[in-house]
């Protein structure tokens, strides 16, 4: 287990600091950065840096779901349509985790981080919108684009997709602590006509339940330290201040890129540290 001092407080509330921004900006939880950072650079245990990374994605989670509600990028009837099958999947991936070797989590990781950035950067010139008054159907939305000024619709294509996807964005948030996001916004995006920023948004609202349901587990295991979560998740507040206005001022091919860039970075790294 880490030993707690002030110095490791100190990294442990800058990167949570760090994986807040990056968190609130692209909907990806945050543990996308939080976890290899706290493995790699710390040298934790994945157990414990999974525990800790779920724990300031709820703190995350709260955070923009509580800035973002008045928007209406926030789409609540899909996101609970949705959370059904990754609250599922995270319960067994929680106690599934406890089974698995550390460094087949880590091979799953860069893999997993891979696929999804390559289907990120297929997409990044393709908006999901619809023109005109158009019904958005009953798990659709409209919003106000920020880029534009005016309001946009679009239809939910391939549920049964998304559901899939949710299972497993589940499963893996609590194998690997990394919130679901990172699969479940670039599938919403890629292939079930959501357009990023309302992805994003509803991702964010929905991670906080799924890592909430695989934190219980690894709490119970004993592999959850309070002082480093309670660090890390002060670190993501004030993170999450900062790339929430940062999102809404970038554009949307900017914010794709930039989530495939993460992506693919945070792939190599743990792939490395799975070799080693």
């Amino acid at each position: 287990m880490p030993v707690v001092s002030a110095s490791v407080v100190a990294v442990v509330l800058f990167s949570g600091a760090v994986a807040g921004g990056l968190g609130s900006t692209l909907g990806i939880g945050g543990g996308i950065f939080l976890v290899p950072f706290l493995t790699i650079v710390m040298g934790w245990p994945i157990g414990v840096t999974a525990a800790t990374s779920l724990a300031t994605v709820i703190g995350t989670s709260s955070a923009v779901s509580a800035g973002r509600t008045g928007s209406h990028l926030i789409n609540f009837r899909l996101g609970m349509v949705l959370e059904v099958a990754t609250a599922a999947g995270s319960l067994l991936g929680g106690i599934t985790a406890q089974y698995l070797e550390a460094h087949l989590l880590e091979r799953i990781f860069s893999g997993v981080t891979l696929i999804v950035g390559l289907a990120t950067l297929s997409r990044v010139n393709r908006r999901n919108v619809l023109v005109g008054d158009v019904d958005p159907g009953v798990l659709g939305g409209r919003y106000v684009e920020a880029e534009s000024g005016g309001t946009v619709s679009y239809k939910i294509r391939r549920l049964p997709l998304a559901l899939v996807a949710s299972f497993v964005a589940g499963n893996v948030s609590s194998l690997l602590g990394i919130g679901g996001g990172v699969i479940k916004v670039p599938v919403l995006n890629a292939w079930c006509g959501v357009p990023l920023r309302a992805a994003a948004a509803t991702s964010a609202f929905m991670i906080g339940v799924t890592a909430a349901a695989g934190a219980i587990i690894y709490y119970g295991n004993g592999q959850l330290v309070p002082a480093l979560a309670a660090a890390a998740i002060l670190g993501v507040q004030a993170g999450t201040a900062i790339g929430g206005r940062l999102g809404e001022r970038a554009s949307a091919r900017s914010l794709k890129l930039l989530l495939a860039a993460v992506l693919f970075v945070v792939s190599a790294l743990m792939c490395y540290r799975s070799l080693a």
